[in-house]
């Protein structure tokens, strides 16, 4: 049985010695690019291999495609098929607790078409907490061929977003916290505020008060109060770099919600161009 959405800590750890199994460490922080590699190097979960935000899972920016802008696929599959990941290989993608940034290795595994992976449920933080085993050093994987290719529904680019901003029938959906939504706050782009017509669904509200992910009728009852009554494959969802948005991505999928798409650039790149439209406010 294939692990589609989240895998607990207790699976993994029977399954750890398994060789049809790929882990993932996605520890990252914003504010210290290099944390995460050198948390990996000092401490991870055996046998884990280390995938960087910007250097594997992202493209390079150029002022006004993001933050995080979507990698070129070719060369995405080369980094999987790097770490060792091929049909039948089943992914875990653990990070440092909420699964922000294993949630985007698990959105861009699914996009080029590899729909066998898992984010751990409470990251690493849950896996220590136990007293599981970790290890240190460097990890290697003898490399695969992963074949897969871009599935194109799974994508709204700019010019979608901007067609579909304010329309009934579809739903922009921003995963950044209210203050950032409202426009109250803005830390990181130029300008403070969301794309017109847009929901807040705040990430965060999609754990417990243990840091795991909530329950499928829970999520749902919690999504359908932010996002309204629009059909899932209707929804897109964007955040500040289109990292976050793919944890709302994975709780509606967990929740049963399929279809929902992503703007890889999301409000770093709709915001870099002044002559697009801006709100502020609830």
């Amino acid at each position: 049985m294939a692990f589609t959405t989240l895998i607990s800590t207790d699976v993994l750890a029977s399954r750890i010695q398994d060789p049809a199994f790929v882990i993932i460490d996605c520890r990252f922080k914003l504010d210290d690019v290099a944390w995460g590699e050198r948390e990996w190097t000092s401490s991870h979960i055996p046998g884990a291999l280390y995938a960087h935000l910007d250097r594997d899972l992202s493209s390079a920016k150029t002022g006004t495609n993001g933050r995080h802008p979507l990698p070129d696929a070719r060369a995405l599959a080369a980094t999987f098929g790097g770490f060792g990941i091929a049909s039948g290989v089943q992914v875990v993608a653990y990070d440092q607790n909420n699964g922000m940034f294993a949630s985007r290795l698990w959105w861009l595994l699914r996009w080029l078409g590899h729909d066998a992976v898992a984010v751990l449920d409470g990251g690493i933080a849950k896996w220590i907490a136990e007293g599981r085993a970790t290890t240190s050093g460097a990890e290697h994987r003898a490399p695969a061929a992963f074949a897969g290719s871009p599935r194109a529904d799974m994508v709204v680019d700019v010019n979608g977003v901007a067609a579909l901003a304010g329309r009934k029938d579809w739903r922009l959906v921003d995963a950044r916290a209210p203050e950032r939504f409202r426009g109250d706050v803005e830390p990181l782009d130029r300008v403070a505020g969301h794309i017109p017509g847009a929901r807040n669904h705040f990430f965060q509200g999609n754990l417990d008060e243990h840091g795991l992910l909530r329950s499928p009728e829970v999520l749902r009852a919690q999504l359908r109060a932010s996002i309204g009554d629009v059909p899932a494959d209707r929804i897109v969802c964007y955040c500040g770099s289109g990292v976050t948005a793919c944890h709302n991505l994975l709780a509606m999928e967990h929740a049963g919600m399929k279809g929902a798409k992503l703007y890889p650039g999301s409000w770093s790149e709709w915001s870099a161009d002044e002559k697009r439209p801006v709100a502020k406010g609830d």
